[in-house]
């Protein structure tokens, strides 16, 4: 099968390699799209990431169709339309042609979106889900987002004004983005463009001058620091992003902040499957229901080198725009 292939000098390139055959509890996918994340380009970068890596074929979640399945495999049949987030539990990576996964992780794909709008959910998805639910909030309570148009932001924001929870005050770092939060339908002055200057000033005066209950960081370094600045004694601080930052780490310890770490990966490590598949028909049932619209997707192309590299120097420059990147297969 085609495949992007991470070589030995550590430099992705084009290449072929064998179709993996499905294991007794897996199904095998013909991917139909891939999504990109920044792990994707992170683990070719960093050294808390490389750790990640579990096969020379990169790349995290998928959409496609069930072609084959191993003999302990009951929920799926051949044909069906599914989508999962397969973090290092596949085969293989997702730039590929196809991938073998437990079908333990695997769920269908909602019934009312495209390949490409299934394939932009879970990373974001699972991140977004597990975030809202950990922190049990109640309307009451005010929140702090950063970076709040990046995937998990904006997939955050939906569940959390479908659900009611609307003292919400937003980071951007641009008017488009500003645009995207007001469409959403936060209100102008819960959103704080955080190149201006006075950034601390401004995210309290949004918030009525008072800190915030809870700051969900999705920014990390000096953004984390400000987060921490903003935040109120015992409140809580969601660390995305490997809280690295010294300053951030004392000034949260000062105030007894609770830290809450979030993680995919956490389950994968003692293969608690269901918490990827139970997400994943949460986030369907929603979208069926029109309770939450899916992610906004740009496609960048197809399977290829040209497309993996392309999109890794999109979301390393920060241009997105609020949309997930997607490779049609």
């Amino acid at each position: 099968m085609k495949a992007v292939i991470l070589n030995k000098n550590g430099e992705l390139e084009n290449g072929i390699t064998e179709q993996p055959e499905p294991k007794g509890n897996e199904v095998l996918i013909r991917i139909k799209a891939s999504g990109f994340n920044p792990i994707d380009y992170q683990m070719l970068e960093n050294e808390l990431e490389r750790k990640l890596i579990s096969s020379p074929i990169l790349g995290r979640e998928l959409s496609g169709i069930v072609v084959d399945k191993g003999s302990e495999v009951t929920e799926f049949n051949i044909g069906d339309e599914v989508y999962c987030g397969s973090g290092s539990m596949g085969s293989n990576g997702t730039y590929a042609e196809y991938i073998a996964v437990p079908e333990a992780i695997v769920s269908f794909k909602p019934k009312n979106i495209s390949f490409e709008q299934a394939a932009s959910i879970p990373s974001v998805g699972l991140t977004s889900l597990q975030i809202f639910k950990r922190l049990k909030l109640q309307p009451e309570q005010t929140i702090l987002i950063t970076g709040a148009t990046g995937g998990v932001g904006s997939f955050l924001i939906k569940l959390l004004l479908a659900d009611n929870i609307r003292q919400i005050t937003a980071t951007v770092g641009s008017e488009e983005n500003r645009q995207i939060l007001l469409n959403m339908g936060l209100k102008s002055d819960q959103i704080v463009h955080y190149k201006e200057e006075n950034l601390i000033e401004n995210i309290l005066k949004a918030n009525h001058d008072r800190p915030f209950d809870i700051g969900i960081d999705l920014v990390g370094n000096g953004m984390a620091e400000v987060t921490a600045e903003v935040l109120n004694i015992n409140g809580t601080y969601v660390d995305v992003t490997a809280l690295l930052t010294k300053n951030a780490h004392e000034l949260l310890f000062n105030k007894g902040s609770l830290i809450m770490n979030i993680s995919n990966y956490t389950y994968s490590m003692i293969k608690k499957y269901d918490y990827y598949k139970n997400s994943l028909e949460e986030i369907s049932e929603r979208i069926e229901t029109g309770t939450i619209a899916p992610p906004q997707y740009k496609v960048v192309g197809d399977l290829s080198l040209e497309t993996v590299l392309q999109a890794h120097s999109i979301l390393k420059n920060n241009q997105t725009q609020g949309h997930k990147l997607i490779m049609n297969h």
